[in-house]
C-alpha cells in the first residue's frame, strides 16, 4: 500500500501510444516463446487437470496426510488429477505388506492406521481417478474388491502381483466409444485411444428451501469435459448456467463465504449468472505450466483464506510450478483481474445515439511462493504478490523478480505511479503431533517497522489465521477443527481503485474483509462411505468500514473501530455421495446479527435457513 502524495485525474482524449502497444505484444510473445522452448526441452510425462476444490478427495487426502500415511504438498490449490491419482496409488502400495518371506500372506501395515471407512474410500476414489494413467477403466474382480477390507483373502499371492493386478491398466487398446457405468461410478461419455482420452459429464443441480421464512430456489446446469491429447497435453472445460429465485435473495454475495457472481440477467425476485473454468496444461518430471481460468487458493483455513481464496469469481492466469528436489518447491502465477473501473480515455461513440462504447482499466496480479519441506509433514512457505494496473509490465513477468523492488524502479518512488504489494508467510505441521494438523498464515499488506512500537506513529495493516485439526480422536472417523482469524483495519484496501486487492469488486483474500475477527469450530463425522454429518459454528466481530483518508492517518485506527456488527452463526449438514459426483444434502443454518447503535446498545436480527440439494458435478 502507498501513502498518497497527490491524486490526480486526467480525462483528456489520448492517442494510443503505438510503442507501448508494440512492447506489450512483444512481452507476451517472449513469454510464450520461453514457455514453448521450456516444454520442448523438458522430459514430459504425466500432465495435470485441475480438480475442483469442492471435491471430497481433498479432505480424504488431507486426513491421510494428517495421520502421516502420505506427504501432501497442497499449499497452493487446485491440485491436478494426476497428482491426486499418484497419492492414491502411494496409499494403495503401502496398505499391504509381506511378513517373514515372499510366500507369506499379505497383512495390512499397522503403521498406516487406516479406518475401515478409509479403506472403502480408497477403492472408491481409485475407481474415479484411474483414467490418469490408462486408456481404459479397469474392472476389478470380486477378489480384488475385497483385498483391502480383508487382506487375508489374498492367500499366497505376492504383494507385487496383487498390486500389479489391482492398478495396472492396459496401455494399448482399440478405440473405446462408450457410456461407462459400474458400481458407485458413472461417466456419461468416454472416448479412449492411443492418442486421445476424454471424459464428458453433465452438470446439474437443484437447491430448494426456506430463507427467513421465504422460499428459495437455485437451479443450474451445464457440462464438463476433461482429457488428454498424446502424452504431453491436458485440457479441461467446465461451464454452468445458474438461476436463483426467492423473495430474500443475497444479490451481492459479499459478506458470505460463497463465491461472488457476475450477474447477467435479473428480475425483482430472481437473477441469472454463468460460471466457466477452463485450462490447458503441460507437465514434466519436476514441474508444470498451466494456462487457465480458474480459482487459486493459498494456505489453509476451513472458514476462509487470508491470502488467495475462492471468494472472487474465477479469473485467467498463467501458473508455473517447479519441484527440482523433494525439499523445495516454487510457484509463480500471473493473473488478469477485473478492475470494473471505466477507462475514460477509451470511451467513444457507437452507431446508436447516446450510447458509447466503454472499456475497463487493465488490472493484474503477480505472485510467487517458495516452500521448504525440512522434515516429513512440515512445510514453510514464503510468498510475495503485487497488484498493478494500466499496462502489462515485463518486470512482473519474471518469476524470480523481487516485486517490491521492481515497483520502486517502475514508479520512480512516486506513490501515485506505484503498485500495491503484499508479503505472506505460512507454516503447516502434519502428524508431528499424532493425527493433528497445525497451521498458520500471515499476510502483511502494510507495515511500518520503524514505528511498530510507537503508539503515536504505528500504522500496520496485517492479517493472520491460526488453526488446528484432529482426526480419529477420541473415536474413528471424527474430525475436529478450530480456527481463529484476525484482519486489522484497511487490509486489502487501496486508495487507487484499480489496485485494490480485489477482482470484480470481490476480495481476493478472506471473505469477511478488513477490521474483523472470526472464531470457528466444526465437528465432522463419517458414518459410512459416502455419508457424513457436520456441525459447525462461528462468531464474527466486524467493525466499521471507515473512509479512504482513515487508511493513511497515523496512528492507525484501532481494531474494530466504528459501530460494530456481531454475527453468531451455526449450522448442521448431512450429505451422501451416491456415486463419484452425485450428492444429496440437507442443510440447516441459524444466523443472528447484532447491530450496534449510536448509544452503544445492540439490536438483534435472527434468520433461519433450511435447504435440500441434489447435484451431479460441481
Amino acid at each position: 500500500m502507498k501513502n498518497p502524495k497527490q491524486i490526480s485525474s486526467n480525462n483528456k482524449f489520448q492517442i494510443p501510444n503505438l510503442s507501448v502497444l508494440f512492447r506489450t505484444e512483444l512481452q507476451l510473445f517472449l513469454l510464450l516463446l520461453t514457455s514453448y522452448i521450456l516444454l520442448l526441452t523438458s522430459n514430459l510425462s504425466a500432465q495435470g487437470i485441475p480438480e475442483p476444490m469442492q471435491k471430497d478427495i481433498y479432505q480424504f487426502l488431507s486426513r491421510l496426510s494428517q495421520k502421516g500415511i502420505i506427504e501432501l504438498k497442497d499449499e497452493i490449490r487446485p491440485l491436478s488429477r494426476q497428482y491426486i491419482y499418484n497419492k492414491l496409488l502411494e496409499v494403495n502400495e503401502k496398505i499391504l505388506v509381506r511378513r517373514g518371506g515372499t510366500n507369506e500372506k499379505l497383512k495390512i501395515d499397522p503403521k498406516l492406521n487406516l479406518t475401515e471407512i478409509e479403506k472403502q474410500e480408497l477403492k472408491f476414489y481409485l475407481q474415479d481417478y484411474n483414467i490418469e494413467s490408462s486408456t481404459e477403466y479397469p474392472v476389478l474382480s470380486n477378489e480384488q474388491e475385497n483385498v483391502i477390507s480383508n487382506p487375508a483373502l489374498a492367500g499366497e499371492k505376492s504383494k507385487d502381483s496383487l498390486l500389479t493386478s489391482y492398478v495396472s491398466h492396459l496401455t494399448s487398446q482399440p478405440e473405446i466409444f462408450t457410456l461407462n457405468w459400474s458400481r458407485n461410478y458413472f461417466r456419461l461419455f468416454t472416448y479412449s485411444s492411443d492418442i486421445f482420452r476424454i471424459n464428458i459429464d453433465p452438470i446439474f443441480g437443484i437447491k430448494i428451501g426456506s430463507r427467513d421464512g421465504s422460499s428459495y430456489k437455485h437451479y443450474y446446469g451445464g457440462a464438463r469435459f476433461y482429457g488428454y491429447l498424446g502424452s504431453n497435453l491436458a485440457l479441461s472445460f467446465d461451464f454452468r448456467d445458474n438461476t436463483e429465485s426467492g423473495d430474500k435473495l443475497d444479490r451481492t454475495k459479499t459478506f458470505t463465504p460463497e463465491t461472488g457472481i457476475i450477474r447477467s440477467l435479473g428480475k425483482p425476485n430472481s437473477f441469472q449468472y454463468s460460471e466457466i473454468r477452463t485450462s490447458i496444461s503441460y507437465n514434466w518430471k519436476w514441474g508444470s505450466i498451466t494456462a487457465a481460468k480458474d480459482f487459486l487458493n493459498w494456505g489453509y483455513g476451513k472458514s476462509g483464506l487470508i491470502v488467495n481464496s475462492s471468494k472472487a469469481p474465477s479469473f485467467p492466469f498463467i501458473r508455473l510450478d517447479l519441484q527440482p528436489a523433494d525439499w523445495v518447491s516454487f510457484n509463480y502465477t500471473h493473473a488478469w483481474l477485473s478492475s470494473n473501473v471505466v477507462d475514460s480515455s477509451e470511451v467513444y461513440a457507437s452507431l446508436r445515439n447516446g450510447v458509447n462504447r466503454i472499456s475497463f482499466r487493465e488490472k493484474y496480479l503477480a505472485s510467487h511462493t517458495i516452500t521448504l519441506y525440512p522434515i516429513q509433514g512440515l512445510s514453510v512457505s514464503l510468498g510475495e504478490s503485487v497488484v498493478y494496473s494500466d499496462k502489462l509490465e515485463m518486470a512482473y513477468l519474471f518469476p524470480l523478480m523481487f516485486f517490491r523492488a521492481a515497483d520502486h524502479y517502475l514508479s520512480k518512488n512516486n506513490n501515485n505511479a506505484g503498485a500495491n504489494s503484499q508479503f505472506f508467510f505460512g507454516i503447516s505441521s502434519r502428524n508431528q503431533i499424532s493425527n493433528t494438523h497445525l497451521y498458520g498464515s500471515i499476510l502483511i499488506d502494510e507495515i511500518a517497522l520503524a514505528d511498530m512500537f510507537n503508539p503515536e506513529r504505528e500504522r500496520n495493516q496485517t492479517a493472520f489465521t491460526l488453526g488446528a485439526s484432529v482426526v480419529d480422536l477420541p473415536i474413528d472417523n471424527l474430525n475436529l477443527t478450530l480456527e481463529y482469524t484476525k484482519i486489522y483495519p484497511f487490509v486489502y484496501r487501496h486508495y487507487i481503485p484499480t489496485q485494490t486487492y480485489e477482482s470484480d469488486n470481490y476480495t481476493l483474500g478472506h471473505w469477511m474483509g478488513h477490521n474483523a475477527d472470526l472464531l470457528y469450530g466444526s465437528l465432522e463425522y463419517r458414518i459410512f462411505r459416502g455419508l457424513k454429518t457436520e456441525l459447525w459454528a462461528r462468531y464474527i466481530r466486524k467493525g466499521g468500514d471507515g473512509v479512504v483518508d482513515d487508511q493513511y492517518t497515523r496512528p492507525s485506527k484501532p481494531f474494530l473501530f466504528g459501530l460494530r456488527n456481531n454475527y453468531t452463526d451455526f449450522g448442521f449438514e448431512v450429505s451422501y455421495q451416491f456415486l463419484n459426483d452425485l450428492y444429496f444434502k440437507l442443510i440447516y443454518q441459524n444466523n443472528t446479527t447484532s447491530t450496534e447503535q449510536n448509544d452503544g446498545t445492540f439490536i438483534d436480527k435472527k434468520m433461519n435457513e433450511f435447504y435440500f440439494s441434489l447435484n451431479y458435478g460441481f
